[in-house]
């Protein structure tokens, strides 16, 4: 076990990252936090934030003499930094696990490889392979292998003619083309694994979008129980194929009574927010946990729970000279007892930037929903989610 006041290193100074900060300071450890950001929120936190990219061999080495061990916060770590750290010091998870989830071709590959539900896809490296794809793939999705998120990166598409001219406007990068199916919902399931192979899951999310980006999480989900054990048998078949220690995030389609894997996070999740007012341990508790050697936390909900999302157009309203920049009325929330609110220290909100997220808890998740939606629409958040 590395035990407190041992020092741990985070790459990646987001959001995610200042949870973990804030964990780790709970559970009496120090942080260092690289990220080239110096305005990063984890990075406004942490004991010692050094201002250098994932590529800068001179803070890596400072990182790696500083730190007990060392855990990211985002999947698109380069793999060879994660390689580099792993000579000297604790590095979880490692770069082989996070390296099938940084490419979507990878990572489908793995998914298929190990007998896992998944759509049918194709890998597109160029125009001639999506003019030679499958009838059956179509309607379809294409999507950017790498660095795409919050629904960037991605183009809907019927026919090949329209795959290849968002192909075009992708400008050649290789992508995946993946079959469109028709889905009841979205569940997720965040799990954290230990070095000796022990896996403990969160209840399941129910998930729901706003232009491609997550807006809303209802725990538990609407869904039978078998279809959420499924879930978390299938997502902890991933983690031990992986070979994974931290915490990991699934994401799955329900098509029609079945499930089928979208993508793995290697990192906690949007979706597993709720974990920090919900549930006895959170998902950043098990990744210090887990990175540690420590044993992994109780991971029960003691609540239901409704999580939204605050983007940063709630920062902007129209008015006769055009959108005006202010503050969202935040005590529009605090008139919610059973609300907590998380604002991530964010400096500047852009639109479609996550900025904040709040919880609402109760002991009926009816009316937790119901006290989510009244909140949502109480803060400007006007459309349907």
């Amino acid at each position: 076990m590395i035990l407190p006041p041992a020092t741990l290193g985070m790459l990646g100074g987001g959001q995610l990252g200042r949870y973990f900060v804030g964990a780790a300071h709970e559970l009496g450890y120090l942080v260092w936090v690289l990220d080239p950001d110096p305005h990063s929120p984890a990075g406004l936190i942490a004991d010692r934030h050094l201002r250098a990219t994932y590529e800068d061999y001179a803070a890596l080495d400072e990182l790696a003499q500083g730190c007990a061990a060392i855990s990211t916060e985002f999947e698109n770590v380069p793999a060879g930094t994660l390689d580099y750290l792993a000579k000297f010091v604790v590095v979880r998870p490692s770069a082989a696990a996070v390296s099938v989830c940084q490419n979507r071709i990878a990572e489908k590959n793995f998914l298929r490889q190990n007998g896992l539900p998944v759509a049918d896809f194709a890998a597109v490296h160029g125009e001639q392979d999506l003019r030679q794809a499958s009838a059956g793939l179509f309607p379809g999705i294409l999507k950017v292998a790498r660095f795409g998120y919050d629904g960037k990166g991605q183009a809907v598409v019927a026919s090949a003619e329209q795959a290849v001219a968002a192909f075009q406007q992708f400008k050649g990068e290789t992508c995946v083309l993946e079959q469109q199916l028709e889905l009841r919902c979205e569940l997720s399931v965040v799990l954290a694994r230990d070095e000796n192979g022990l896996v403990v899951s969160f209840p399941g999310a129910e998930n729901s979008h706003r232009k491609g980006i997550l807006d809303v999480s209802l725990v538990p989900p609407r869904a039978p129980d078998a279809l959420r054990a499924r879930a978390a048998e299938l997502a902890g078949r991933i983690a031990d194929r992986l070979g994974y220690i931290g915490t990991l995030a699934v994401e799955f389609f329900v098509v029609g009574d079945e499930l089928v894997v979208n993508e793995m996070a290697p990192r906690p999740h949007n979706s597993g927010h709720y974990t920090l007012d919900a549930c006895l341990s959170s998902q950043y508790e098990q990744q210090v946990r887990a990175l540690c050697g420590l044993p992994l936390g109780d991971p029960r909900a003691h609540s239901a729970a409704a999580m939204v999302n605050l983007l940063g157009d709630l920062w902007y309203e129209d008015g006769p000279a055009g959108q005006r920049y202010r503050e969202p009325d935040w005590a529009q929330l605090y008139r919610f007892p059973g609300l907590k609110l998380h604002l991530y220290g964010k400096r500047h909100a852009r639109h479609g930037r996550k900025m904040g997220h709040f919880t609402v808890v109760d002991a009926d998740p009816q009316t937790a929903r119901e006290l989510a939606m009244a909140a949502r629409a109480a803060i400007g958040i006007v459309d349907a989610p």
